[in-house]
């Protein structure tokens, strides 16, 4: 069938199921068929895109763009908080086809996957603070913490310094700390290790989860494993 006759095929990447299902629900309305989700791991399933969000992800020189589509064509496009001039151009050297921000609204993504489709490199950042209002959800969201703030503690859960966090996201290490002690206040804790056992308790630390839409596969099923049971 020839793509534009047909809804979009997209699969989302994250390490946080809640994230992922967060965009999920963003794009329901739209014209995109969500395949496959999960994990930050190759995609199995035939897709169009890889939308890749950055949450709490280990950022720059740790995203390799090529792990999510060994044994696809599928392009792959960053949708993200993180707009740094720095991380847009290591993304696009990396091989990404768009980066995109979370304040662009439902029908501005898919204009801005289809154009992806038809072969053109689309950036748009959006605003340049995204911490607030952004699409989607994140581990943290109803205890009050912005979608910076959440980001920050996911990777203190995951054990980096401020200055590695600083680094990676490519922020100033006293905007990293000024997140840190709003997030902290959100979350009633004082010190670093409290913090990272509260984000141990309440969803911080990544997953390894996929889920496949098995109705909509185009590859033939005997190789596309089933995902786990979980046990």
């Amino acid at each position: 069938m020839d793509p534009a006759k047909r809804p979009l095929r997209l699969a989302i990447v994250d390490d946080y199921a809640v994230v992922v299902a967060g965009v999920a629900r963003f794009l329901a309305s739209e014209r995109i068929d969500v395949v496959e989700t999960g994990a930050s791991l190759s995609v199995l399933t035939d897709v169009d895109i890889v939308l890749y969000d950055t949450f709490g992800q280990v950022q720059g020189t740790g995203v390799d763009l090529e792990d999510f589509v060994r044994d696809s064509g599928a392009r792959v496009v960053v949708y993200s908080w993180n707009l740094r001039p720095e991380m847009i151009q290591q993304a696009l050297a990396g091989g990404a086809s768009g980066y995109l921000s979370k304040v662009l609204s439902g029908p501005e993504i898919v204009a801005a996957l289809e154009r992806v489709m038809n072969g053109e490199v689309v950036v748009l950042p959006g605003d340049d603070e995204a911490s607030v209002d952004g699409a989607g959800d994140w581990p943290g969201r109803s205890a009050g913490l912005s979608p910076r703030e959440a980001e920050i503690l996911a990777l203190i859960t995951q054990g980096l310094s401020n200055q590695e966090i600083a680094d990676r996201i490519y922020l100033s290490i006293n905007s990293v700390k000024t997140y840190i002690r709003t997030a902290y206040r959100k979350i009633d804790v004082q010190r670093r290790p409290q913090a990272v056992l509260w984000g141990a308790r309440n969803g911080f630390e990544p997953d390894k989860l996929r889920t496949i839409d098995r109705a909509l596969l185009l590859r033939p099923p005997a190789l596309v494993p089933r995902p786990p049971v979980p046990g």
